[in-house]
């Protein structure tokens, strides 16, 4: 390690490099030089196409495909995602290999005017790049007018402070990370309406070869990574992408792990949700959390079927 610079992939958007930025920060502590590691900034599709939903033009993966390529090509050591963004199944050759403390794992209500999400009027226009979002703020309020609103935080809330929307949901986490958390006017309460699976959460990306390196166990958070496994377990069941309505949430309090999950038809008029709880201990917590995510989003998917899907 004498030496040895890690090369951190990321995208280069602000919040992108705030929070690959702290994962560097970790690994120079881990490894107990300031200059153990440096960003390097990789534009992926997902960022260059602005104008069109992601489920149109390929779904989360365009967020992490030419990163991914990167670190198979070893132009990098590892590279930064917000685990939310992150498809059920990766490429062969790549792990996640550590997951850091997760953050807020809420929805924030965010909007110039109206304190609370139940003010606004009849027809409001509300914006979102979510199809879960979509569909549970529709399931609340069949009234209003969402439709899609892509971007950056940055752009998404000048658009909301130019008009274009009466409010925005976004995730509670990233605000807070940029220094925006006087944005929030209210959260959404995660156990009612269950975020993206693993929002909150970052994933530290590496290929298969290098996931036990120390610097990459150093930044492992345990309870975490149990209840993101039982997350992504829903997702994988679901066969969760932009064209599906899923959240889920995992937490654990006195060695039980409680998961919810729930997927929405798009307009929000049919939800089908499960919880479970199991205990959680041992070499084997984050197989046991994942299996119980399969169980509960099979239950789910069964219950849903065709209907879940957009056409």
């Amino acid at each position: 390690m004498a030496g040895r610079v890690i090369r951190v992939g990321t995208r280069g958007s602000k919040l992108a490099l705030i929070q690959a930025g702290h994962v560097r920060d970790a690994i120079a502590r881990a490894v107990g030089r300031e200059s153990a590691a440096e960003l390097v900034r990789i534009t992926t599709s997902g960022d260059r196409i602005q104008d069109r939903r992601l489920m149109d033009i390929g779904g989360k993966g365009l967020f992490t495909k030419e990163i991914e390529e990167a670190l198979l090509e070893e132009r990098i050591d590892c590279a930064v995602h917000s685990l939310k963004d992150m498809p059920a199944e990766g490429p062969p050759g790549l792990a996640i290999a550590a997951i850091p403390q997760r953050a807020d794992p809420r929805d924030a209500f965010v909007s110039a005017r109206f304190e609370r999400f139940e003010d606004l009027p009849p027809g409001a226009r509300l914006g979102t790049a979510s199809l879960r979002r979509q569909a549970q703020a529709l399931r609340r309020r069949p009234d209003l007018t969402v439709f899609a609103l892509r971007g950056n935080v940055d752009s998404r809330l000048a658009k909301l402070d130019a008009g274009e929307a009466d409010a925005i949901l976004l995730a509670a986490s990233g605000l807070d990370r940029m220094g925006l958390a006087h944005r929030v006017r209210e959260f959404v309460d995660p156990r009612i309406a269950p975020p993206a699976p693993g929002q909150g959460a970052l994933a530290v990306q590496t290929r298969v070869a290098d996931v036990d390196e120390p610097w990459v166990a150093a930044l492992r958070d345990l309870p975490t990574t149990v209840a993101v496994a039982a997350e992504r377990g829903a997702l994988a069941a679901l066969e969760g992408n932009c064209r599906t309505a899923i959240g889920a949430l995992g937490w654990i309090e006195g060695g039980r792990l409680t998961l919810v999950v729930e997927a929405l038809t798009p307009d929000g008029r049919r939800a089908f949700r499960e919880t479970g709880e199991i205990t959680v201990a041992g070499k084997g917590a984050e197989q046991q959390a994942r299996d119980l995510g399969l169980r509960l989003g099979g239950a789910v998917r069964a219950a849903g079927g065709e209907a879940l899907l957009l056409a």
